[in-house]
């Protein structure tokens, strides 16, 4: 696709913040959610990683992660697929030393073997719970010019309203960055409530693989478990952390409010062509005929996977591959996931739709903006 990155390793968490969205990850983890019609989280950052050169990519899983072995496969439709390098999905289980973890620095302890034996100098680290075109070679080099130890991305915005509203013993952590006027990070506040525009952390972090492994060392050996809150906070006198300011189109998956609102921001073109627009995302191919529109059927602003058929009306939705929306149902603001079914006369309104679900004939059931319904995977209502 592009000529290798043969100087970075990317290394992507795919359970990250499950906890705020349990109504989607009954059955998978954040990584493998869909989201804009045809992909899964996964695939954003996953795709930028390679459309940027990055050819060996370690994807380290912890629970629910046989649907993200189902999409990824072997790597194909990225490209991964190497004789070295390549995609390696490692399970909590991948070595007899392994153990359940928590955060990134446990995490990266189980994989210290697979740290130890690569030859790449950078190490890329990004969570999948943000869509994004994310030009990562960029902030590479970025990182290498700085001199810095460690490189984090931010963005200059409002805290999501997810992590903010979340209860104190919600697991998991999100950081703000203060830095001095050389871009050098002197101070991580950890899961504040500020009000207005903050120095957002992407959870992206470029750091030299030998560092890396020696930090990881260190807090394996002081069971420490959270690598930004436990190791670096503590360092940021001693180490040279630099902070990397990020300007593109993100999308922030907290709950399922904002999962709902994300989507509909893509019906907007504008939107659309900000994450799309920049360099191509990929996804698992599956064969199937374009979207049919039978003769009757009213469309207006909606975005359509492969394989729909509409006979009925259809405003401001979201349509995964094989969605059903028979004659004289009418179907808005809503995400229909793969392979549902609205039956005819059936009148639906803010609902988010698992896999397979059928809403039967006849069926009425509206939510709100506010709060959009939201209906388990093969479920009939």
């Amino acid at each position: 696709m592009v000529n290798s990155n043969t100087r970075t390793l990317g290394i992507i968490f795919p359970n990250s913040y499950d906890y705020f969205v349990p109504e989607l990850v009954g059955l998978r983890l954040m990584a493998s959610i869909p989201f804009a019609s045809r992909y899964r989280l996964i695939d954003f950052t996953l795709s930028s990683m390679v459309t940027n050169g990055i050819s060996n990519v370690a994807v380290v899983v912890s629970n629910n992660y046989q649907s993200l072995i189902d999409h990824l496969g072997s790597g194909r439709s990225w490209d991964l697929v190497r004789k070295n390098g390549g995609l390696n999905i490692f399970p909590p289980n991948a070595y007899s030393s392994s153990k359940p973890y928590v955060g990134r620095a446990g995490a990266l302890a189980n994989i210290l073997d697979f740290l130890k034996k690569q030859k790449q100098k950078y190490v890329l680290l990004a969570n999948a719970n943000i869509a994004s075109n994310f030009d990562f070679r960029a902030m590479v080099d970025a990182h290498v010019a700085s001199g810095a130890d460690v490189t984090l991305a931010y963005r200059e915005q409002e805290l999501p309203k997810g992590f903010v509203e979340a209860p104190d013993d919600a697991k998991g952590y999100y950081y703000t960055l203060r830095m001095d006027e050389d871009k050098r990070i002197n101070k991580l506040y950890v899961n504040p409530k500020d009000k207005g525009i903050q120095n957002f952390y992407l959870n992206i972090m470029v750091i030299s693989r030998e560092l890396l492994i020696d930090l990881v060392n260190e807090a394996s050996l002081l069971g420490k478990e959270y690598l930004e809150r436990d190791v670096l906070l503590p360092k940021l006198s001693k180490l040279n952390v630099q902070g990397y300011k990020y300007d593109g189109y993100t999308a922030c998956i907290t709950g399922l409010k904002s999962y709902f609102d994300e989507n509909m921001k893509l019906l907007d073109d504008y939107n659309q062509d900000a994450l799309f627009g920049k360099a191509p995302i990929y996804t698992k191919v599956r064969d199937d005929t374009p979207t049919r529109y039978i003769t009757g059927a009213k469309v207006s602003n909606i975005m359509a996977a492969d394989g729909c058929i509409i006979e009925g009306e259809v405003e401001n939705s979201i349509l995964f591959r094989g969605v059903k929306i028979e004659k004289g149902a009418k179907v808005k603001n809503c995400i229909l996931m793969q392979d549902t079914v609205v039956e005819k006369g059936a009148d639906i309104e803010y609902l988010v739709t698992d896999k397979q679900v059928t809403i039967t004939s006849g069926t009425e059931m509206k939510g709100t903006d506010s709060y959009p319904v939201y209906i388990a995977k093969f479920r009939t209502v």
